[in-house]
């Protein structure tokens, strides 16, 4: 559903709330008052006693609600649903037909729709800051700049437009411009930073999805030097660079070059962990980890006649997934920098689940779940460089507010159906995405 949208920010007061602050610690405060301004910005954090109420601004009684930070996902695609991946689309011809089409002048307003659908079910499942890593075109970015002119309403973006892929590699033709030399990567980044995008993504090694031999996933693709030249020109903007790498030598090669988020990840070593830990060439000498176990898990865990993957595909993912979930857990173990990230529309990974994620981290890489939230909106918010703007509930930050009826402290599924979400102060009542029951009874079995 399309949400109804008001672009004047009405002020409000949301009081007797419980507030879980997202902390990694899991701080809890009790009978407080968040106060919102006209410009959607939080004016007050205070208990409700000490907080007096401006007579023109709503009243919401936050009684028996918890009140956290608006989650924040850093791996999306907004260009499906999550649905079962059909084989026949995933080989090189079917990926170029598919590319054609949406490329074509019945397909573009088709992708603009998709988009716009999907983002607001992100957003209505309480995700108010996405970050797109390989898009059709440039349809996230005008997606973008609709809800940031105030047109529609969605979820902060940082949105990337097509990734950088070598000629016929993970991601090409559909969601790709491709190069062979630095000069040319550094051509096509500046193409897509002309067309205002704001986040980079590349291809680093092969992927599943799209993998025609055993091995393909996680085998490296793109050279240091090519992806030094995308870094270098993206980081002259101050934009962040993730890159797809699924084996340590993908990592490795992705970290020399100055990447600043590994997407998916592999087995760490000693040298690995320093390599993220200080990351001279990375835009601010770190670089993180974005585990997305929600797009391996299912692959595995799921049967083909379910997952609809073939052979091969099934093959690589075995090869891959086992190494992002060793590396998730000692990335967590190192003390890395880790954030969220489901890649959403992949097979098995509906917009809506980014919930999910926090209860893969907990369950196979030893967080708890007070560092699962807050891996989800502070650190996530620290890595993608919005943390002066959202992340927690500070004065001063945008109102990216997720009102639940439980504490997700005690059980993360309190996240699955919000009873409020607010973005950038403006409120989305009773937010209700649609869902796949099928694909959620099967994520639910796989995971129990």
């Amino acid at each position: 559903m399309m949400l109804s949208h008001n672009p004047i920010v009405e002020p409000f007061a949301l009081a007797h709330a419980t507030i879980v602050t997202g902390d990694k610690a899991g701080t809890i405060l009790r009978n407080m008052t968040i106060v919102v301004g006209a410009d959607g910005r939080i004016e007050q954090v205070a208990p409700s006693i000490e907080t007096s109420i401006p007579a023109e601004y709503h009243y919401l009684d936050g009684t028996g609600k918890i009140v956290m930070p608006g989650l924040i996902n850093a791996h999306t695609h907004l260009f499906s649903q999550g649905k079962p991946l059909n084989p026949k689309l995933a080989t090189p011809k079917g990926q170029r037909m598919v590319a054609t089409f949406a490329h074509s002048p019945l397909g573009k307003p088709y992708m603009a729709a998709t988009v716009k659908h999907n983002a607001t079910t992100l957003l209505e499942s309480g995700v108010t800051t996405i970050r797109t890593l390989g898009d059709v075109g440039y349809e996230v970015v005008t997606l973008r700049d609709q809800i940031d002119a105030g047109q529609i309403l969605g979820p902060r973006i940082l949105a990337s437009g097509p990734l950088m892929a070598i000629p016929e590699g993970h991601g090409a033709p559909l969601i790709a411009l491709t190069s062979g030399t630095p000069e040319e990567a550094r051509t096509a980044v500046a193409q897509n930073l002309k067309a205002g995008v704001n986040a980079i993504k590349i291809a680093a090694t092969g992927g599943v999805t799209d993998a025609q031999e055993i091995g393909e996933a996680g085998s490296p693709q793109m050279s240091v030097e090519q992806m030094r030249a995308i870094c270098d020109e993206a980081h002259q903007y101050g934009v962040i660079v993730g890159a797809h790498a699924q084996s340590p030598e993908g990592v490795r090669r992705s970290l020399l070059a100055g990447v600043d988020t590994i997407e998916h990840g592999s087995v760490l070593d000693d040298e690995l962990i320093g390599m993220f830990r200080h990351n001279p060439n990375a835009l601010r000498g770190y670089s993180a980890l974005i585990p997305t176990l929600s797009a391996g898990l299912p692959l595995t865990l799921l049967g083909q006649d379910v997952t609809g993957i073939t052979d091969i595909q099934l093959e690589n993912s075995k090869n891959v997934v086992g190494g992002m979930v060793s590396g998730a857990r000692q990335a967590h173990e190192a003390g890395l920098m880790i954030g969220v990230g489901t890649d959403t529309g992949m097979t098995f990974v509906p917009q809506y689940a980014t919930w999910r994620e926090l209860e893969l981290l907990v369950a196979y890489a030893g967080f708890s779940p007070a560092e699962a939230l807050h891996a989800a909106t502070a650190v996530n918010a620290s890595i993608l460089g919005v943390d002066a703007e959202t992340g927690s509930l500070e004065v001063g930050k945008s109102a990216d507010l997720l009102v639940l009826n439980a504490n997700p402290l005690d059980d993360l599924r309190a996240l699955e159906h919000p009873a409020l979400v607010i973005a950038a102060g403006h409120p989305v009542w009773r937010p209700g995405p649609k869902r796949f029951a099928d694909i959620d009874a099967l994520l639910d079995e796989a995971y129990a």
